[in-house]
């Protein structure tokens, strides 16, 4: 099995300061831009169900869902695209389609086209990260590759941290097609700065990716989360949904057959020889699924039970965005043999948010310092040490040279869990029609389930081993 990660050449790009300073600044902005867009959307759901009355709201999830389905399935083979064509080229394009793709989406005149613009949109930021990582990689000097990963790092979580605060003054002031908008100049003046980076651009891959995996990982997780998401809606037990869970099942068996295989995989199998770097991974795909669902019921619950503002929403969400910074801060400074407890309390402290957030005390009136603080303190501080935990073990149970493609499967995998988190979501509201509030309980009760399982799975020793190749 070939790697995925981006490989040093003969002949090194240029790594002088400058070159490694604009490599950087460029390719964290892709990254601020290409997560930011997993927040404001979440703030922006509310309204954008308002303005689609007429499409169902198990539907309208895809706008979260779709962008997560595309990251995920085409992130390992983005990255080995990157190597074949040039990282620079590659991440230049997908820049500029990730531009194109936000414009479709502030313009969508329906539901169907704002979906279909989230597709293409999550699609051109897999092509970014990895493409990105590599040009960091390219242009750093080994001595400041840690340094330089740390701050890339860094501008996701920021995304994430503003995100809230974001995405409620542009819905507010704007109206929810700017969370979009604002993409476009970001990028343009990304591809402005970047196009120096062509110059030392260097084609180092040993072909492309394998195209028949690469969509036999798309639809078979698209297809997965349509059956969850309109299982209620179409019946459990009906030819859609068993066809859509069944096929789902067997493409991804078809995906993970031919990766074992083909010399470019789809999916980073050869990575999970590693029985630590592999736990990683089922964990962050457990806890995704839990983590998107929480993170979009948020601004929902605010909007639908408090009938708060967008600002207010806002304001309320950055709680948990705050907690999560600071936790993540702590855990990314805490020794290789305190994470495991870090990883395990960040999955405790999230159950006990979600747990809280199930019982009577959150009801239609009003409580944010009694009810909603202890749990965006709880559930966002716990998002902050399990995620930071995750992303660290992944890189330390890989060689160094395989950094980017294990960061890169890490989200993946987390991605693929989000993506069947929104759909429960959708699916519990689905099965309690004109009663929200039992369905958010519901929906807390099982993300905290959830989070159990999450907590056990990180609390199972790892071993410090390599991948095969």
């Amino acid at each position: 099995m070939t790697d995925v990660s981006p490989r040093p050449t003969a002949v090194r790009p240029d790594t002088t300061p400058l070159a490694a300073r604009l490599a950087l600044l460029v390719a964290s902005g892709a990254a601020f831009m290409s997560f930011l867009d997993l927040s404001v959307v979440n703030i922006a759901f509310p309204a954008i169900t308002r303005d689609y009355p007429g499409t169902a709201a198990t539907t309208l999830t895809w706008v979260v869902s779709g962008y997560a389905v595309a990251f995920a399935a085409l992130l390992t083979p983005a990255g080995r695209l990157a190597d074949s064509l040039g990282r620079g080229r590659v991440f230049l394009a997908a820049l500029a389609g990730f531009a194109l793709t936000s414009l479709l989406c502030a313009l969508a005149p329906g539901a169907d086209w704002l979906i279909a613009g989230r597709l293409l949109q999550g699609g051109a930021a897999a092509f970014l990260i990895p493409a990105g990582l590599g040009l960091v990689l390219g242009a750093t000097p080994p001595e400041r590759i840690g340094a330089a990963m740390a701050a890339w790092t860094a501008a996701g979580g920021f995304a994430a941290t503003v995100g809230p605060a974001v995405g409620g003054a542009l819905v507010e002031w704007f109206g929810w097609r700017s969370v979009f908008v604002v993409n476009v100049p970001i990028a343009a003046l990304l591809l402005l700065a970047g196009v120096r980076l062509i110059a030392g651009d260097r084609r180092h891959g040993d072909g492309l990716p394998d195209l028949v995996g690469t969509v036999a990982t798309g639809l078979g997780i698209g297809a997965i989360v349509a059956a969850v998401t309109e299982g209620q809606q179409w019946g459990w037990v009906d030819w859609r949904t068993l066809t859509a869970g069944i096929g789902g099942a067997g493409l991804l068996a078809v995906a993970l057959w031919r990766s074992r295989r083909h010399p470019r995989p789809a999916i980073a199998v050869g990575l999970w020889r590693s029985r630590s770097y592999a736990l990683v991974n089922a964990t962050a795909f457990v806890f995704g699924a839990a983590m998107f669902a929480w993170l979009l019921a948020g601004p929902l619950w605010l909007d639908g039970m408090w009938h708060y503002s967008v600002l207010k929403s806002a304001g309320a969400m950055t709680i948990g965005a705050i907690a999560s910074m600071v936790t993540a801060v702590l855990a990314g400074r805490a020794t290789a043999d305190r994470q495991r407890l870090l990883g395990v309390l960040g999955a405790v402290m999230f159950a006990a948010a979600t747990l809280y957030m199930s019982t009577g005390v959150w009801d239609a009136t009003p409580a944010l310092w009694q009810a909603w603080l202890p749990a965006g303190i709880l559930g966002g501080g716990g998002i902050g040490l399990l995620i930071t935990v995750l992303g660290t073990t992944a890189a330390r149970s890989l060689p160094p040279q395989r950094f980017a493609a294990g960061v890169g499967m890490n989200v993946t995998a987390r991605q693929s869990g989000g993506a069947l988190g929104v759909a429960l979501l959708a699916a519990v509201f689905a099965a309690h029609p004109g009663a929200p509030l039992t369905a958010f309980h519901t929906l807390f009760a099982v993300c905290a389930v959830i989070a159990v399982a999450t907590a056990v799975l990180a609390a199972v020793p790892a071993r410090a081993e390599e991948a095969g190749a």
